[in-house]
């Protein structure tokens, strides 16, 4: 089938890679402009530009699907347009110039979590089950009728790292299904359930922050949450920690919230406002993350209190 692709990070290379190797024919690859990143801040592209420029496909950076750049899209004459995380809305003009429409790519099973972040909100809220939805696109977020889904469990100390990884594995083994299905005729579109429906909105540095208040359960699932992105932290007599893994154990907390109670192989547990978290791995300033034994090594923790 011809296909044009649009994607940008790195969970949308998978999906590049796995349509290229059943042998589609990719007549375009849209991405994101080049933008600045690193400490020096130099125009970098994309993943999903990186890769594409490496198969030696035909690659657009348009600044926004308008004008000029709706014209070139239709000039590739596409059957499909396949969408994964691409970062801009799709006009009405572009959804309607495939022949087959514009299928997504989704890290959720709709709908339950629309929008940016769906991956990082799921571990946060407690969510024992994800996956991903294959849905066609219509002008709303999210919210066009779904083709193939299938599930995948998340579990006690899953990380939004790990589980992007699962996910996009999951999610360009199905998008070939779904392009081989629609070629059979054999697809078959559902509407999205009325209810259930929640938005993952996009992850802020703001949030990142660990309020030592809050129960155990909630801190150790944002720690995992935000992994690697935007990586949750707190202050320790005056540094600032990254903290990577965590998990809630069992028992009352015994302290103010934030201190820490024990450091010792099984990592270093903190009193919360509810229960006790474990950290398992963590970073100080200036290091590399390590496990939260070897970071407690050869320190006098027990007693102190992060802020």
């Amino acid at each position: 089938m011809r296909l044009v692709f649009a994607g940008t990070p790195d969970f949308a290379v998978a999906a590049l890679d796995a349509l290229h190797a059943a042998g589609h024919e990719i007549a375009g690859v849209y991405t994101q402009p080049d933008r600045p990143s690193g400490r020096g801040q130099k125009l970098s592209p994309s993943p999903v530009a990186q890769r594409a420029a490496a198969l030696g496909l035909p690659l657009f950076k348009p600044e926004k699907l308008r004008g000029e750049a709706v014209d070139e899209l239709r000039a590739l004459q596409p059957e499909l347009m396949v969408v994964v995380a691409y970062g801009l809305l799709l006009p009405q003009a572009v959804l309607d110039i495939p022949r087959h429409g514009c299928f997504n790519i989704h890290a959720s099973l709709l709908p339950r979590w629309r929008g940016a972040a769906p991956i990082q909100r799921a571990i946060e809220a407690g969510d024992t089950r994800t996956g991903v939805t294959i849905m066609r696109m219509d002008a709303g977020l999210d919210t066009g009728p779904m083709l193939l889904e299938e599930p995948l469990d998340i579990g006690p100390e899953t990380t939004a790292a790990s589980l992007h990884d699962q996910l996009q594995a999951l999610g360009s083994r199905l998008i070939v299904d779904a392009v081989a299905r629609l070629a059979r005729g054999e697809l078959r579109e559902r509407a999205q359930p009325a209810e259930g429906a929640t938005y993952a909105r996009k992850l802020s540095k703001d949030e990142a922050r660990v309020d030592w208040t809050r129960p155990a359960a909630e801190i150790a699932r944002r720690i995992r949450a935000f992994n690697p992105v935007p990586v949750a932290w707190s202050e320790l007599g005056g540094e600032r920690l990254r903290l990577w893994q965590a998990r809630e154990e069992a028992g009352a907390a015994g302290g103010e919230p934030g201190t820490i109670l024990a450091a010792d192989a099984q990592g270093i547990a903190v009193a919360a406002g509810e229960g006790v978290v474990r950290l398992l791995q963590l970073q100080w300033p200036g290091g590399k993350p390590v496990a939260a034994a070897q970071a407690a090594s050869g320190r006098k923790l027990v007693g102190e209190r992060f802020a």
